[in-house]
């Protein structure tokens, strides 16, 4: 008892010097509360202010659940006659898989070289390095369904405009990704190739390259799934594949052909999942997942 009383006396009067030599760190100063309160109070403010402009309604929320209730209805079950098309459906999904696939792996390759333009630790020119990302951040700015648009414009309806989609809006994602996993990486082995007579080009491909393919892998991965479903929304606006169908369905209010439709959607997207995720496993290792 008398130890552990002693021990808290100690302690007390450990935190008692922290408090009095410390005082800044410990007593709140009210500038920054008013700072704190300030952001909250704006942050507020722009909510309120949205939500008003944008005319929002719990009461329209709440109106349309009945309708959206009555939309599920007719969506259960699947037609049976949806099963006579499931070969041409099925067509269509591997289609959308294909775009998904093809411009996810184009958008790796394209975006790669560029990544190391973008990394600060890899590339030493300031100008260089500035027109590199303003330009990531541009092309990553325009979204995949503006893409679409902008493709099928210039190539024609199909899959292939879709393709051209999902490449360039992934290549300003994968840029920044790519750049951003070098500029994390462990400087000891660059500095190991440099210390062994090494030139620059050397220390990269030894000395970074190596540590960030896994990394590139797994975002890889993670992008051909994302993208499964980016591919069907492009389909909508004629970009090719299985959302082409899907859009059909919805205009006809054929609800029992659109849920025969998620229904695969939502099977094959489960599927890539899986398979991303112990593709994952074996490339990083059971920490990282």
């Amino acid at each position: 008892m008398t130890t552990n009383g002693n021990a808290a006396d100690l302690f007390g009067d450990l935190d008692a010097v922290r408090r009095r030599h410390h005082a800044d760190h410990f007593a709140p100063r009210p500038l920054d509360r008013m700072r704190v309160l300030a952001i909250v109070g704006a942050l507020a403010g722009v909510l309120v202010y949205g939500l008003v402009e944008l005319e929002f309604s719990f009461a329209k929320i709440f109106g349309g659940l009945g309708r959206l209730g009555s939309i599920v209805g007719l969506m259960l079950p699947p037609d049976p006659e949806t099963w006579a098309k499931a070969m041409v459906y099925g067509k269509a999904l591997a289609e959308t898989l294909a775009i998904a696939l093809l411009g996810t792996l184009l958008a790796a390759v394209i975006a790669f070289p560029l990544s190391f333009f973008a990394a600060r630790n890899v590339n030493a020119s300031r100008v260089l390095h500035f027109f590199t990302r303003r330009g990531l951040d541009t092309i990553r700015g325009v979204d995949t369904l503006i893409w679409a648009l902008i493709w099928i414009n210039v190539v024609g309806l199909g899959p292939f405009a879709g393709v051209l989609a999902i490449m360039s809006a992934d290549i300003g994602a994968f840029g920044k990704l790519f750049s951003e996993a070098m500029e994390a990486a462990d400087r000891k082995p660059v500095e190991g190739v440099t210390a062994a007579g090494g030139s620059t080009a050397e220390a990269v491909r030894f000395g970074i390259v190596p540590q960030v393919l896994p990394v590139i892998a797994s975002q890889i991965l993670y992008y051909f799934e994302s993208n499964t479903r980016s591919a069907t929304i492009i389909g909508i606006v004629g970009a090719g594949g299985i959302g082409l169908h899907l859009s059909e369905q919805i205009r006809t209010l054929e609800w029992q052909h659109v849920s025969f439709l998620i229904l695969m959607i939502l099977v094959a997207v489960a599927i890539i999942d899986r398979i991303s995720s112990r593709l994952r496993f074996a490339i990083i290792g059971p920490r990282a997942i």
